[in-house]
């Protein structure tokens, strides 16, 4: 296996015809030399069976992984017993399992090079780069599950709802939905307008290592419907609210309308190689618990009752702390805790028959490897090596994160959870 110490050492040995396994997030020997001993034997293991299956390894991407002749029944049969979908099942697991939110994104280099080429939606729409970044984390991170690189709202552009994404203001909706008419507006949806997300996921699965999981997801109805009504990104959420109280009919035509199309998204997922499915609802803490139940509930029911029942589902939002057993009642294999929550304290309340995903502050990877550790054990001390915890941040990692720590954090659960 080859490592490059950084850009410059890489082009050198492209010049001689060498292709580099490995860089450093940090483009220092030191970071060389420790992230190969961290990832050496998965990655070597990758590139000899690759090769002992045809692939040139001197002149490959990620996507060109080949781990063998395997049949798909045997592929599942594999991944059914990986430490994530143990957890996943409350079965015990030889130690906690950890993924990370945006694990593909912005605080690694290597995304910011892929991205600095193409726009987010040339990204998100070319299969073959989506699945190319979905692949990286788990090279680069050690993670023990991949989640297929895309975005909550690409849902919405079959139902011919337009969004543009801005570097300022993130993304926006060019036609919101306001009025009765803006709903009857609405296109039947064509669920194979998604299908570069499809081909992304059949790509990544077929270059995964069968032991590692593959995470399918979309973002929730209310978490849609408030961009869609909102037209992007909101604090107060006066926009949805307001129409949600004054027009429950109307309401419940979106709801209804978003939640549908979202069954049919999450069981093609399921379909086209996701192992588990998660639900994003990152605005629903915005909600009073009467409020969850009376415009949200009986539309997240529906929606869980309809997804694949072989398929684990994680049901995930921020803000959540007063409408956990709300959720946890609407469904959901897998409940997802931001980190505003006691971990132990929420799982109680909910009921420990339920698995669990959380929930360190994102912000704790802004401080030392240290501080990194001692919050680690801290949080596996609450959970009392309970089955069914997967280890993950209470929200996505924030694009300054220091990829050291990122790595810090991943070896110190996978040490402590082992012990």
């Amino acid at each position: 296996m080859i490592g490059s110490v950084g850009s410059n050492t890489t082009l050198a040995l492209t010049s001689h015809g060498i292709k580099a396994d490995y860089e450093p997030e940090v483009m220092r020997m030191g970071n060389l030399v420790r992230e190969i001993a961290r990832r050496s034997e998965y990655l070597l293991t990758k590139k000899r069976t690759s090769a002992k299956n045809m692939v040139d390894t001197n002149n490959w991407n990620r996507i060109d992984t080949n781990w063998g002749n395997i049949s798909e029944k045997k592929r599942k049969a594999i991944t059914y017993n990986s430490e994530f979908m143990k957890a996943c099942r409350k079965e015990e697991t030889n130690y906690t399992p950890i993924w990370i939110m945006r694990q593909a994104g912005r605080f690694s280099r290597h995304y910011r090079a892929i991205r600095s080429n193409h726009t987010f939606l040339e990204l998100c729409k070319t299969p073959e780069i989506a699945s190319e970044v979905t692949l990286m984390a788990v090279d680069q991170l050690g993670v023990d599950a991949a989640i297929i690189f895309s975005d909550i709202l690409l849902i919405l552009e079959p139902l011919g709802i337009n969004i543009t994404y801005t570097k300022s203001d993130g993304p926006r909706i060019l036609n919101p939905l306001r009025t009765k008419k803006s709903i009857e507006n609405i296109a039947k949806f064509e669920i194979d307008e998604l299908e570069f997300l499809f081909k992304a996921l059949r790509i990544t699965r077929k270059a995964l290592k069968p032991e590692i999981p593959l995470i399918g997801f979309a973002g929730a109805p209310f978490t849609l419907a408030s961009y869609a009504i909102e037209g992007g990104s909101s604090r107060n959420f006066e926009l949805t609210k307001s129409l949600m109280y004054k027009d429950p009919e109307l309401w419940n035509q979106i709801m209804s309308l978003l939640t549908n199309a979202t069954i049919k998204y999450l069981n093609r997922q399921a379909k086209e190689g996701a192992d588990a499915l998660q639900i994003f609802d990152s605005w629903i803490g915005c909600l009073s618990p009467a409020d969850y139940e009376k415009y949200v509930f009986p539309h997240m029911k529906e929606l869980f009752s309809k997804i694949n029942k072989s398929v684990p589902t994680i049901h995930f939002g921020t803000g959540t702390s007063s409408l956990l057993k709300l959720m946890k009642k609407a469904g959901g294999t897998v409940m997802g805790f931001d980190w505003r929550v006691d971990i132990n304290k929420a799982w109680k309340e909910i009921g420990y028959n339920s698995a669990v995903q959380g929930n360190l502050d994102p912000i704790v990877l802004f401080s030392t490897p240290s501080v990194i550790k001692k919050q680690v054990k801290e949080l596996l001390n609450k959970v009392k090596a309970r089955n069914g915890h997967i280890f993950n941040l209470g929200h996505g990692v924030l694009p300054a994160t220091p990829p050291d720590n990122v790595l810090a954090l991943i070896d110190a659960v996978h040490e402590y959870s082992d012990s």
